[in-house]
């Protein structure tokens, strides 16, 4: 079954004229940051309370908190929360809702000496290199701090996902990826944990995982698609296209359909002084 996370295509064996492409792409997601804020889906309680519970104390850093979907959760849950995004208007857009967010790209935010309980990145750790990331990371946490990098995975139903996979190869037949006849995203989630045992700071990763689902009418779905950095490489003849295919699926499955997610974590726990 297609299992693939729902916004942006992992890096792999980049040259630097495609981590210039990433990161391009990784920063258009601020052009409609109240879009993204909307649309984009959340994660389940129990997830963050895990990875809460896990952790020494409240203090946590956000990595590429975006307009602040999981930072709000984790201050919800009792964490005092700072978010570092490298797109000035997610950036923005999350203070408005009240967090304390810094501009920067994480492998050059300044921590200023201040150290945390934990660090989460939430559908965004596959932009950073994950040794370097993880390295990173052991440098602000304190001793038992938590890294947990975070993603949302598609786990949809054979019918939601032939409907899908339908429509990709109609519309756009060239795109580098049909996201619904891809592999589960183990490469990334190895990635992750591979990047954390490299780095040598951490205790042996572990994943976390949280099935769960979400009701989506049309419009609701619609209203997610251009959010997706597979959609952001279309022109807007193309993105018009895919979106009037997939209404037609949807309205060919009755209007609505239940999108079944995973939330997955790779995580693990800071050893010995930062």
């Amino acid at each position: 079954m297609p299992t693939i996370p729902p916004d942006r295509t992992p890096p792999s064996g980049r040259s630097p004229e495609a981590s210039h492409q990433q990161r391009d792409m990784a920063e258009s997601f601020g052009s409609d940051a109240e879009r993204y804020d909307r649309a984009r889906p959340r994660y389940p309680d129990a997830l963050i309370e895990r990875i809460v519970a896990g952790s020494p104390g409240p203090a946590v850093l956000d990595v590429g908190c975006g307009t602040g979907i999981a930072a709000r959760q984790f201050r919800a849950a009792g964490c005092t929360v700072l978010g570092v995004d490298a797109d000035a208007r997610m950036a923005a857009f999350a203070r408005r809702a009240g967090l304390e967010t810094e501009v920067a790209p994480f492998e050059t935010w300044d921590a200023r000496g201040r150290v945390f309980d934990a660090v989460v990145a939430a559908q965004t750790w596959h932009w950073i290199d994950p040794v370097a990331g993880a390295a990173r990371a052991a440098a602000v946490l304190r001793p038992g701090g938590r890294l947990a990098a975070l993603w949302n995975v598609f786990r949809p139903s054979p019918r939601v996902a032939e409907a899908f996979a339908a429509v990709h190869r109609r519309v756009v037949p060239d795109a580098p990826l049909n996201p619904w006849t891809a592999t589960a995203p183990d490469a990334l989630l190895d990635r992750a944990a591979d990047g954390m045992r490299r780095a040598g700071a951490f205790g042996a990763p572990e994943r976390w995982c949280v099935p769960w689902e979400r009701p989506y009418t049309r419009a609701q779905w619609l209203d997610q698609l251009p959010t997706s950095g597979l959609t952001a490489r279309l022109s807007p003849a193309a993105l018009e296209e895919l979106l009037a295919a997939t209404g037609a699926a949807v309205d060919a499955m009755g209007g609505s359909f239940t999108m079944r997610y995973e939330a997955i974590a790779v995580t693990a726990v800071r050893t010995g002084a930062p």
